[in-house]
């Protein structure tokens, strides 16, 4: 025991004498740091956030940006895609190419494409592509590997021509600090589903990542970066699946699931990261890794930066997305006679996104659906026509941004419903029309009752009808009630109420309940991409469910651009502007609004009375083969104890 403190110290000094196992290697060793983002979604400009500050914005983005590359100077900026679709500057996307200039002066190294810049089509793309490329701006590299125009696209060659003038390419060697770095970009399947007017073919994520970390080790990458479109969500997902199936990868920047990653999902010796959307942060991994070829070997430091208020702007980009608001009001706001900052009304509360995956009704959801049946209502009356009974149906997948407390302005009401394009090739999903049978109808809220657990997105919010649902009943049988309503919308002293200082009162809404007609036709106003959606649910529904659109006179509808509203000079009626115009007509959001209404009822109840309440043949059937299984298992162990009887007798 006495000399046990002389061993540790000897054994101390020894251990102190080793050299570090990296300082061994013949291998030089480096640091490299990257920054990163995806789902920009078009956010030039901060929003407002729940708690009162604001978050986002690309004059922020690029102070953070500064201080980064001050710290290390050598560093990549790359984006992984969606980096348009989210605000009105996007309206200048096929012929200014804001996004991707915008991106050049914040310094980014390279992007890859994600299944929103193909809103506009594959045509719609090629146009912004030659928009900034005939720019003459600094622009990032773009890089795309598994994702092309299909053989049988009427516009392939002008696409393949557009992507050869910009400088598309499947991979990209940069040169910086005196390391070769290797960048490749991917397409998800998710993604690529996303993207239905894409007019593009999707390779197979892993066969193509192969080949590219080939090529760029042939071509002497040192450090390989993948920049997917494909996504991650709790901790699993595409991009893990393809760090686990592809060898070589030393890190992917994962978009398209909006995932906020607080910490490096590491798989097979990858890292991959993620920032969230909405130019929320600025994410940034410092890693360090020598030149032999077996990759990273320490993570040195992982943080992501809140582009929030405590940033300043950077005065130049500033100005710039100031230039692009100009353009904004001065091209595709004229025709609507509003201004980008112009306030419409005015909220005491926030109406805030719906909760993913959670059934309830949500307020935002509610407020957008009676912004449809008004402004379809309002078309009506200016053509002279008496509404139909009329269901406006939204859906949680097109809903983009929360409506703060105060005032909302014009370029909040479109941020919104921002998605899509318009058959006048302009920003904007327009309403259409279609007719449904009350028996499908029914079968549409069986769609937000089913569906909605398996596909969030899917989760509808209805003006005009009211239902009730129980969670727990059978597939496609859930709903327990539904009737269609009336409401009318009046302004005016004759209304009653409280009245402002202008004599006029607010606003009332009378509530008439209707029973639905399973044989009677019945228009559903929605946006042009739920009507499409619509059309599908009975393939996804594998036959259960059957909803067939028809115009009034019963024909299938087999192009939903006949089906859509439009103004009296003829013009689309997109989905933001009926917002915009149901908003000026409130003034004030009424407190109707501070929560949901109860148009939807959802019950969690294991009642047995309720669970089993109006079966229909799904449910039957499934009781059936219960029924017939109990007698199965019953006849079992019945001869199971007379067969062990019969060996005792014996």
């Amino acid at each position: 025991m006495k000399k046990l403190p002389s061993l540790l110290l000897a054994l101390l000094l020894t251990v102190l004498c080793i050299p570090r196992a990296e300082a061994l290697s013949p291998y030089p060793s480096y640091e490299t740091t990257i920054l990163f983002t995806h789902d920009l979604h078009s956010h030039f400009l901060p929003q407002s956030t729940e708690d009162g500050g604001e978050s986002g914005g690309y004059a922020r983005l690029k102070t953070a940006i500064q201080r980064e590359r001050a710290l290390h100077p050598d560093a990549l900026v790359v984006d992984g895609g969606d980096f348009s679709i989210g605000s009105l500057i996007q309206t200048l996307y096929t012929t200014q190419a804001a996004e991707l200039r915008t991106m050049g002066a914040l310094g980014y190294d390279a992007a890859t494409l994600g299944n929103h810049e193909f809103d506009h089509t594959g045509a719609g793309l090629a146009k912004m592509l030659n928009a900034a490329a005939d720019s003459g701006d600094t622009l990032p590299a773009l890089v795309e590997a598994n994702y092309a125009p299909a053989a049988d696209n009427p516009d392939r060659d002008a696409i393949l021509s557009a992507m050869d003038h910009y400088g598309v390419q499947e991979t990209l060697l940069l040169e910086r600090g005196g390391v070769t770095y290797g960048i490749f970009g991917l397409m998800g399947v998710d993604s690529h589903d996303c993207a239905p007017t894409s007019g593009f073919s999707l390779e197979d994520m892993a066969q193509a990542a192969r080949r590219c970390v080939d090529a760029l080790e042939a071509q002497g990458a040192d450090f390989i970066l993948c920049l997917s479109h494909s996504g991650t969500e709790d901790g699993k997902g595409e991009d893990y699946e393809l760090a686990k199936a592809v060898d070589g990868i030393d890190v992917i920047v994962s978009g398209h699931t909006h995932t906020t990653l607080a910490e490096p999902i590491v798989v097979n010796n990858t890292y991959i990261v993620s920032a969230g959307p909405y130019c929320q942060n600025l994410g940034s991994i410092t890693v360090e890794w020598d030149a032999s070829g077996s990759g990273i070997y320490r993570l040195v430091d992982y943080h992501l930066t809140p582009i929030d208020e405590t940033l300043p702007d950077d005065p130049g980009l500033a100005a710039l997305v100031e230039g692009w608001k100009a353009q904004v009001g001065d091209t595709y706001l004229k025709r609507y006679g509003l201004t980008y900052d112009q306030t419409l009304a005015r909220s005491d509360f926030g109406l805030p996104l719906p909760r993913s995956g959670v059934q309830e009704g949500n307020a935002l959801g509610e407020l957008v659906a009676d912004a449809f049946l008004y402004a379809a209502n309002a078309a009506d009356q200016t053509a002279g026509l008496t509404s139909p009974p009329t269901v406006a149906v939204t859906a949680d997948g097109v809903l983009r941004a929360p409506l703060a407390a105060g005032d909302i302005t014009v370029s909040q009401a479109f941020d919104v419903l921002s998605m899509g394009v318009g058959g006048d090739d302009t920003s904007g999903f327009p309403l259409v029309a279609v007719y449904l049978t009350g028996a499908e109808l029914r079968d549409a809220l069986e769609v937000d009752a089913s569906i909605t657990p398996i596909m969030p997105a899917a989760q509808l919010y209805c003006a005009g009808a009211q239902y009730s649902f129980n969670t727990h009943r059978m597939f496609f049988n859930r709903v327990t009630g539904a009737s269609l309503y009336e409401e009318t919308l009046r302004i005016g002293p004759a209304a009653g109420g409280n009245q402002d200082s202008s004599g006029y009162t607010t606003l009332q809404w009378d509530r008439t309940g209707l029973e639905i007609d399973d044989h009677q036709l019945y228009r559903v106003v929605t946006g042009m991409y739920s009507a499409q959606m619509l059309g599908t649910v009975k393939d996804k529904s594998m036959g259960l469910l059957s909803l067939e659109p028809k115009t009034a006179d019963r024909t299938p509808v087999t192009d939903f651009n006949d089906c859509i509203l439009r103004d009296e000079d003829g013009n689309e009626i997109k989905e933001w502007y009926a917002l915009a115009m149901y908003l000026q007509a409130l003034d004030t959001i009424p407190g109707r609004y501070a929560s949901p209404d109860g148009r939807k009822l959802v019950s969690r109840s294991w009642n047995p009375a309720e669970l089993l309440k109006n079966p229909n043949w799904i449910t039957l059937a499934a009781l059936l083969a219960v029924f017939f299984v109990t007698i199965a298992i019953v006849y079992g162990i019945l001869r199971f104890f007379r067969h062990k009887h019969r060996r005792r007798a014996a």
